[in-house]
C-alpha cells in the first residue's frame, strides 16, 4: 500500500493551517497515496497559550477537520490528522488525533497520552500539560488495509504504550510530531527505529519543521520505517514536502515471527 507523510511549517491561525495543508495533501493523493497522514499541531502552532486557546474549537467545529474531511472525501483517501488542537466538551483543551475515512467520516480519535513537560539543557522548556488535559486511553484503529496504533509526539518515549498497541493488533503505530531541534538531532531516528524493531512494525512519522510563526523551530526530518528496522523514506531537512512510501503489510507478520519479541516476554518480580 502506498502512503505519504505530509511534512508542515504550520502557521499560527487555523486559516492560514488549511491554506498550507491542503495543497500537500492534493499532491500526496496525486502521487498515489491511499492514507496520508500529517504532523502534530496541524490545525495550528501557537505557544502562546493566551492568543491559542481562544483560537481552539470543539473538533466538529475546526476549520482544518472540515477542510480535510472534505478532502478526505473528494480525494477518495483516508487522513490521518496526525494531531488537531481542539476544545473538549469539558472546555478543556486536548492534543488529539484523527482519522478521517475516504467518505469523509471520523472513524476514531486519540488524545495524547504524555504530556511533554522538560527543561532541556539548552534552556528550551515546554510544560505541554498547563494547556492540554492528557488522554487516558491506548487506541488501535482500522484504516483500510492498516491496522493503525495512534500516537503523538513524546509518546514515543514510552516503549510499553507501543507494546500494548502491538498485542492489540497494531501493525503501523502512527507517532505525528512536532519535535525540537535539539531532540530531534540527538534521538529522533533511533527512537523510531526502536520503537519499529521492538514492536515488529512499520512506524509512521510525519513532522513539523522549521522555523515557525511563533518563534519555535521543529526538526523535520520525517520518516518511514519497516518492522525490520530499516528506513523505507525520509527526509533530511525541515522544509515543507510529501514523503511517499510502499509498504509491504505482511513485512510485520514476518519480522514478528522472525523475532517473536511480544511473545516470549514473561511477568517477573523485583527488583
Amino acid at each position: 500500500m502506498k502512503v505519504a507523510l505530509i511534512q508542515t511549517r504550520t502557521p499560527a491561525t487555523p486559516e492560514a493551517a488549511l491554506a498550507h495543508v491542503l495543497p500537500l495533501v492534493r499532491e500526496a493523493a496525486a502521487g498515489g497515496a491511499g492514507f496520508i497522514a500529517t504532523p502534530e499541531g496541524t490545525n495550528v502552532l501557537q505557544k502562546d497559550r493566551d492568543l491559542l486557546l481562544p483560537m481552539l474549537k470543539p473538533l466538529d467545529q475546526d476549520v482544518v477537520v472540515a477542510g480535510l474531511r472534505g478532502a478526505a472525501r473528494d480525494l477518495g483517501v483516508w487522513i490521518l490528522i496526525g494531531s488537531a488542537l481542539v476544545r473538549r466538551d469539558d472546555g478543556k483543551a486536548a492534543n488529539r488525533s484523527v482519522l478521517i475515512s475516504p467518505e469523509g467520516l471520523v472513524t476514531a480519535a486519540y488524545d495524547k497520552l504524555h504530556m511533554f513537560d522538560v527543561d532541556l539543557p539548552t534552556g528550551e522548556s515546554s510544560r505541554e500539560s498547563a494547556t492540554y488535559e492528557p488522554g487516558d486511553r491506548a487506541v488501535v484503529a482500522d484504516a483500510g488495509e492498516l491496522k493503525l496504533g495512534m500516537t503523538v509526539c513524546y509518546d514515543l518515549r514510552f516503549p510499553a504504550l507501543y507494546r500494548a498497541l502491538a498485542l492489540a493488533g497494531a501493525e503501523v503505530m502512527t507517532i505525528p510530531s512536532a519535535f525540537t531541534r535539539p531532540t530531534g538531532a540527538a534521538h529522533w531516528e533511533v527512537l523510531m527505529r526502536a520503537r519499529a524493531i521492538e514492536t515488529g512494525s512499520f512506524v509512521l512519522a510525519p513532522a513539523q519543521g522549521g522555523r515557525h510563526e511563533d518563534g519555535r523551530g521543529t526538526y523535520g526530518h520525517s520518516l518511514v520505517v519497516a518492522p525490520w528496522g530499516e528506513v523505507l523514506a525520509g527526509f533530511d531537512h525541515d522544509e515543507p514536502g510529501v514523503l511517499l512510501a510502499d509498504l509491504d503489510l505482511p513485512a510485520a507478520a514476518r519480522a514478528r515471527a522472525a523475532i517473536p519479541a511480544l511473545a516470549n516476554a514473561r511477568a517477573f518480580t523485583g527488583p
